[in-house]
Order: structure tokens, then C-alpha cells, then sequence
């Protein structure tokens, strides 16, 4: 199945262009193969849990989960979670931003796999990792829905991350 034909772009959506996956969640047969490939991809990795930030990774991340039979592990932006959270700051653009994660969420020596919808820049990505990392977990992967090759983030993140996307959008003019 074309899975970028369920992609859909929209030009000027608060000033970016944005890709609208709404239409690939819409069809079943395309987000079942779109969760079993991401899980697929990670299968046999001997992952503990799920890692994703809110709010579309969850769409993804959760049935991953599910698929591997682990257990799923939230982040979210600061304050949106019950005290005892760990936290970190990052840059995310042109502005400063905070996400966390429960206390009891990633432990010392779990294999995490880190699921997103989409993969633009990096530095929502890394800031997920480096709060699993800082929290004593391994990162065993980092998988996506859509990756922008156009915004480089493989460069952002360098080579230490295996990093799996499953529809590559290489310019901002592809239909």
C-alpha cells in the first residue's frame, strides 16, 4: 500500500506547510499496516516499553506498544502530569519548552523504543531521548510515521540512534 497517497499537504497551516495523517488514521487498512510495520521494524529488540510524546505520538506509540506487548510510557509538556515527574528543557524551534515524564515511567537499564508521528527537525526527538537517558533507560530505536528529510533531521541527530521512518517526504513542493 502507497502510504505517502494518504498523506495529505497543506500549504500554508499556520505558517508551515503542514502533513495532514488524518487521512491515512481514517483508513484502517493503512494505519494497521503502518502500526505493524513500525512494530515489525523493532520486533525481537527485547524492548521494555513504548516511549512517546504527546499528543499525535500517542496515536502511534500506544498501538505500537500493544503490537510488541510492552508497556507504553507517556511524555508530556510541563504540568500536565501528577508530581513526581522528572523534567528537561530544550529548544524546540525558536522557543524554550519543557516536557516530562512520570517518576516511575523509564527505569535504570530499560530498552526503550521511541515512537513519534512525524520526524521534522530532531529536537523534540532528542529531548525525548536525553530525559530516557538521563533517567538510565536505552534508547534501542526511533520510529515514525514521516520523516521531513527536507528539515535534515539526521544530521540534528547524528548516527547514535537507529532511526526507521515509514514514508520519507524529501521537499516541501511534493504534492
Amino acid at each position: 500500500m502507497d502510504l505517502r497517497s494518504k498523506i495529505k499537504r497543506v500549504p500554508e497551516f499556520k505558517g508551515v506547510v503542514f502533513w495532514d495523517i488524518t487521512p491515512l488514521l481514517k483508513d484502517k487498512n493503512a494505519f494497521h499496516q503502518c502500526i505493524k510495520d513500525l512494530s515489525d521494524r523493532f520486533r525481537g529488540r527485547n524492548i521494555d516499553i513504548v516511549v512517546s510524546n504527546e499528543a499525535r505520538g500517542f496515536i502511534m506509540g500506544a498501538p505500537v506498544a500493544h503490537e510488541l506487548g510492552v508497556g507504553f510510557v507517556p511524555i508530556r509538556k510541563k504540568g500536565r502530569l501528577p508530581p513526581e515527574v522528572h523534567s528537561i528543557s530544550y529548544v524546540k524551534e525558536y522557543e524554550p519548552d519543557v516536557i516530562e515524564v512520570k517518576d516511575d515511567g523509564i527505569s535504570p537499564g530499560d530498552k526503550v523504543l521511541l515512537v513519534d508521528d512525524l520526524l521534522a527537525t530532531g529536537g523534540t526527538i532528542k529531548a525525548n531521548a536525553d530525559l530516557v537517558e538521563k533517567l538510565g533507560g536505552e534508547v534501542v530505536g526511533m520510529g515514525f510515521l514521516v520523516e521531513l528529510e527536507y528539515l535534515n533531521p539526521r544530521k540534528y541527530l547524528g548516527d547514535k540512534y537507529e532511526i526507521h521512518s515509514l514514508v520519507t517526504i524529501e521537499t516541501t513542493d511534493e504534492p
